[in-house]
């Protein structure tokens, strides 16, 4: 029905966004953290 689809593309939507976030945030710890061991390798 119609609003099966809303409430699961909503869903879906929401997920991608929390995904997508948990990635970035994921990506700037590495990045900090290969700064900090190659900085202190040097």
């Amino acid at each position: 029905s119609r609003k099966e689809t809303l409430v699961t593309t909503g869903g879906v939507f929401v997920m991608v966004l929390a995904a997508s976030g948990f990635f970035f945030l994921a990506d700037q710890v590495l990045r900090l953290f290969v700064g900090l061991i190659l900085g202190i390798g040097r």
